[in-house]
């Protein structure tokens, strides 16, 4: 349809912003439910069918698994592409006793750890054939207005986009979400994650570590065969410095750091640093309009749930539209969009200031905090309900931290004022 003006105008149920694997999944979800969705990103068809990869890995808990096989994405990963994680080891400092995670059984598997890569291709795999679904690719938006019946997105190509709802799904830094008018506060942590893959002397399959040692935040995370993914969070000024070092040279201070407790480890590929900072919006609803994934917040790494909670926003939201078609109600109204705000902050919430409080504690190396982190490990190794919640929260069945670890974590932030 072309506008009196001279402006192309196309219509659709609903417009995503952003084709991530939030975006693509809600998007698969949607068109499945018979809506028509248009979906905007400045990304290329080739762009999405391979996409680059970012060094990232994902620890998917089983929940998020089951998710996946419902929106038929799953299914589309070669048992190369995921290694499964069946138990995860805590260590503080310099300790060689970790706190140790493992499934009621021991054998059954906590989650899986899938690259971000792969599961950005088989995000757009299972929805690039989906009838109902208009790709406006390589395509910015450059504005949004919403009034009482739609919202309509301006793109870089001087052509429009109406719809009933419009989501934003544009990474944490969204500028959809902003462009809706809606706030956000950012937490910068002051660190830099850097993350590669090395080849391991002595592997450790299936076991991941968190050691949360003193200035440093060290990461082991188990992929297939003798390969890891290592994750180094460290100042900015010294994750550039390990970025710049000759691999031989990374290699050894990369050993160093773990205390030669893998042996060699060779790096296989780049190494890619991200800066951490945390987003909290205000609202992620507002009149015709959602945020999803990362635009709907934006968590801290130490905890693993950040993609997870993004899955299960997506799911959220698509129950709610459901029940309102099947009730012949407005889908994009403002009770739809309400309960799906209170269902997801009210998981959302808690685990982002708990997982706040968690990287001040173990990121705070003084004499009282050091005291706290050894007491919490301890009490964790030891009072088996701890444990089990745990691994409800790594299942994905329970993603709110156990109350002893958001205890000691405002005990610290209480007693203990940074200098």
């Amino acid at each position: 349809m072309t506008h009196p003006l001279g402006i192309h105008v196309m219509h659709a149920d609903i417009a995503i912003i952003g084709a991530g694997p939030a975006g693509l999944s809600l998007a698969g979800v949607l068109a499945r439910k018979g809506l028509k969705i248009a979906i905007i990103d400045p990304a290329s068809a080739d762009d999405l069918e391979q996409p680059c990869d970012d060094g990232r890995e994902i620890a998917l808990t089983r929940l998020s698994r089951e998710l996946l096989e419902q929106w038929r994405q799953w299914q589309l990963l070669p048992d190369t592409d995921y290694a499964p994680l069946v138990e995860a080891q805590v260590f503080d400092g310099a300790s060689e006793r970790p706190m140790q995670i493992q499934s009621r059984n021991g054998l059954d598997p906590l989650g899986w750890m899938v690259s971000n890569q792969a599961l950005r291709r088989v995000a757009y795999a299972a929805a690039k054939d989906l009838d109902g679904i208009a790709w406006h690719l390589s395509r910015r938006m450059n504005r949004i207005d919403i009034n009482e019946d739609a919202a309509r997105v301006e793109l870089d190509d001087g052509s429009c986009i109406t719809a009933r709802l419009a989501i934003a799904a544009d990474s944490r830094f969204s500028s959809a979400r902003r462009a809706a008018g809606l706030s956000a506060r950012m937490h910068d942590f002051g660190r830099t994650m850097l993350v590669c893959r090395m080849q391991l002397q002595k592997p450790v399959p299936g076991v991941a570590w968190e050691w949360l040692d003193y200035g440093q935040t060290l990461a082991l995370l188990p992929l297939n065969a003798d390969m890891a993914s290592v994750v180094i969070t460290l100042p900015p000024a010294e994750t550039e410095r390990l970025c710049a070092l000759p691999a031989h040279e990374f290699e050894i201070e990369v050993e160093r750091r773990f205390r030669h407790r893998l042996g060699s480890m060779r790096l296989i590929g780049n190494r890619y640093p991200y800066p951490l900072v945390g987003v909290r919006p205000d609202n992620i609803v507002a009149r015709r309009f959602a945020c999803i994934g990362d635009a709907a917040i934006g968590m801290h790494p130490i905890t693993a749930h950040g993609y997870n909670l993004g899955l299960r926003g997506i799911a959220l939201l698509g129950d709610r539209i459901q029940s309102a078609l099947d009730g012949g109600k407005d889908f994009a109204g403002n009770e739809v969009l309400s309960g799906f705000q209170a269902d997801f902050l009210a998981i959302a919430r808690p685990l982002y200031f708990s997982t706040l409080s968690i990287v001040r504690l173990y990121s705070d190396d003084r004499a009282p905090a050091k005291f706290l982190r050894r007491a919490g490990l301890r009490f964790g190794q030891h009072f088996p309900p701890f444990k089990k919640r745990l691994v409800s929260a790594l299942s994905g069945k329970d993603v709110r931290p156990p109350a002893a670890l958001r205890i000691l974590g405002s005990l610290l932030a209480a007693r203990t004022p940074r200098a």
